[in-house]
C-alpha cells in the first residue's frame, strides 16, 4: 500500500517536473512574444507530451487570447491546470516566466552598455525575420484548424467549415479596413459563430 502511495507521489512529481521544464522551454525560446510562442507550446504540449489533442489547444490559445495578460503565460497556467490543477498552473507559469526574467535583465544590462555596436544590431536584423515566420506558422496552424478542423490541410481541399471562413475573412477585412480593437472583433467573431451555427 506505502509502495503504490510512492508511486503515485512519483508519478505526481514526474508531471510538475515534465511541465516546469516544457515551460522553460518555451519561456527560453519565445522570441517575439506570445504570438512565436505558439509552435512551441504546440510542441510540447501536443506533440511531445500528449496533455492536450489539437482542438483542446485551439481552445486553450482562444481563451488565453481573450484573458488579460500574455499569451504565453495565460497558456502555461491554462495547460497546468489542465495537467495538473492548481499546483500545476504554478509549477508551468513558474517555468514559463522564470527563464524571461534572467535573461531580460541580462540583456538590458548588455544593450545599455554596448547597444552601439554594429554586432547588437546584427543580432537583432537576424531575429526580426525568423520571429516574423513564427507567427505566420502559428496563425496559418490555427486557421487550417479552424476552417478544416484538422492540423494539416486534407487532400479535398473543398471541404472545408464554410461558416468559420465567411468569419475569418470579414474579420480580417475589418481589422486590416478599419483597424479596430481586437476586442470587438474577437466579441463581434463569437457572437456571428454563435448566431450562424445556431441558423445553419
Amino acid at each position: 500500500m506505502a509502495a503504490g502511495k510512492d508511486l503515485e507521489g512519483g508519478k505526481g512529481n514526474m508531471i510538475y517536473l515534465q511541465l516546469f521544464w516544457s515551460f522553460i522551454q518555451v519561456g527560453l525560446f519565445s522570441i517575439g512574444g506570445g504570438y512565436a510562442a505558439m509552435p512551441l507550446i504546440q510542441n510540447q504540449v501536443v506533440d511531445i507530451h500528449p496533455w492536450l489533442t489539437m482542438t483542446q489547444f485551439a481552445d486553450i490559445m482562444t481563451i488565453a487570447e481573450m484573458t488579460p495578460g500574455p499569451i504565453a503565460i495565460n497558456s502555461a497556467t491554462f495547460v497546468g491546470i489542465q495537467v495538473a490543477g492548481l499546483p500545476g498552473a504554478i509549477v508551468a507559469t513558474t517555468g514559463c516566466v522564470f527563464p524571461s526574467c534572467v535573461i531580460v535583465m541580462t540583456l538590458a544590462y548588455l544593450y545599455y552598455r554596448f547597444r552601439g555596436m554594429n554586432i547588437v544590431q546584427g543580432i537583432l536584423a537576424g531575429l526580426r525575420p525568423a520571429v516574423i515566420a513564427m507567427i505566420a506558422s502559428a496563425g496559418i496552424s490555427l486557421l487550417i484548424l479552424a476552417i478544416y478542423g484538422q492540423r494539416a490541410l486534407p487532400e479535398n481541399l473543398q471541404s472545408f467549415d464554410g461558416i468559420a471562413a465567411v468569419i475569418f475573412l470579414i474579420a480580417f477585412f475589418v481589422l486590416r479596413k478599419w483597424k479596430c480593437s481586437p476586442l470587438w472583433v474577437m466579441a463581434g467573431s463569437g457572437l456571428a459563430g454563435v448566431l450562424l451555427y445556431w441558423i445553419f
